[in-house]
């Protein structure tokens, strides 16, 4: 059994996420090879996206968003993803039981709630026209009074397969945007059956090799051991003798392949789609990264692996990126942070005057 080293292991993730060199694939194609990008906050797929594409520009992903090619949806994690319209289709019964978990989540607010009538009663509200969660926990809670409004909502999000309309407004959504159903906005039915073997190959050829926790870990779904050892899969081992499964001809390019710097948004998933982040983050690194109020903050990477933050702001007409290294930077490895920094500043504010990099403490 092959032995991959931390490096080897780096570089091979790298590669399927599209971070050792910018490629060419169209944005919808990227989507998919990447089985989704968080999307928490609409902007933050957009960064991700610059980061990976050659030539990206923000109208790619809104024409690919309004061709109903991709789009925004509860998911993975029961959080908001961005998603190829194909994929939701396939993939969203193969997840609904870790969906329908989530409702445990509710606690004493779950009260009174039966979520079969709910999910029922949310459909035909939103049968009608996209709602904002504001009105469908409004309209529901006429419905149900006694039962908590927000696990009215929080029912509705979980249990029925939607999506949120776009809008005509820069990074393609409003903060409290409109719902509406997925089969009926993208114009096909969700796969009735799961397919969690196709979910698990698909996991590995954008985030392997993998131990079957980091499979549950990006999932949720549980007894992936058994899931794992079912399929036809390379195995390896990493340095400490924990298997790594991987699919048959993986791309795994020589650990000595350079690795440029690249600015990873907030909540990127190469940060969170797997248990142990050794392969990019270093442990203690983490606590800086990974706030108590379960935000993920935006990184930059420096050979590979996580070395800093960064923010953006435009005052005055000046767009200036701040970078909090975790080190000590090279006079090399900051030319290459300020070039890249200043070609992200101007994406993220084409019209500032001046656009500068800065390094905080």
């Amino acid at each position: 059994m092959s032995i991959l080293s931390p490096r080897a292991i780096n570089r091979a993730t790298l590669a399927r996420q599209l971070l050792l060199e910018r490629s060419d694939l169209s944005v919808t194609e990227a989507v998919g090879q990447l089985v989704g990008m968080q999307g928490q906050e609409p902007k933050h797929p957009f960064v991700g996206l610059w980061s990976r594409l050659a030539w990206f520009s923000e109208g790619d992903l809104i024409a690919a968003i309004e061709e109903r090619k991709v789009v925004r949806a509860t998911l993975f994690r029961g959080t908001l993803h961005l998603v190829t319209a194909d994929d939701y289709l396939r993939f969203r019964t193969t997840l609904s039981p870790v969906l329908e978990a989530g409702l445990k989540l509710l606690g004493d607010r779950a009260a009174g709630l039966e979520p079969d009538k709910v999910a029922a009663a949310a459909r035909q509200l939103l049968a009608v026209e996209p709602l904002t969660f504001t009105e469908v926990r409004g309209a529901l809670q006429q419905q149900f009074p006694d039962v908590n409004d927000r696990a009215l909502g929080f029912c509705t999000r979980m249990l029925v397969p939607l999506v949120i309309a776009p809008s005509e407004t820069r990074w393609g959504w409003t903060a409290n945007a409109r719902f509406t159903p997925a089969e009926q906005w993208i114009g096909g039915k969700v796969r009735r059956s799961a397919v969690p073997k196709e979910l698990a190959v698909r996991y590995l050829e954008a985030f392997g090799p993998a131990t079957p926790a980091d499979f549950q870990t990006w999932s949720g779904l549980p007894k992936a051991k058994a899931l794992f050892d079912s399929m036809e899969l390379e195995v390896f081992t990493d340095e400490h003798g924990k298997n790594l499964y991987d699919v048959p001809g993986g791309p795994r390019p020589d650990p000595d392949s350079e690795a440029p710097v690249r600015f990873l948004p907030e909540f990127d998933n190469l940060l969170l789609a797997h248990a142990k982040r050794e392969r990019i983050i270093a442990g203690e690194h983490r606590q800086a990264v990974f706030t108590k109020n379960l935000r993920v903050k935006s990184t930059y990477l420096v050979d590979g692996l996580v070395a800093g933050l960064w923010t953006a702001e435009k005052k005055r007409g000046v767009a200036t990126l701040t970078l909090t290294p975790f080190g000590r930077t090279t006079k090399q490895t900051a030319a290459a942070l300020e070039r890249e920094g200043e070609a992200l500043l101007r994406f993220l504010e084409p019209d500032a005057k001046t656009c500068e990099v800065v390094t905080g403490s």
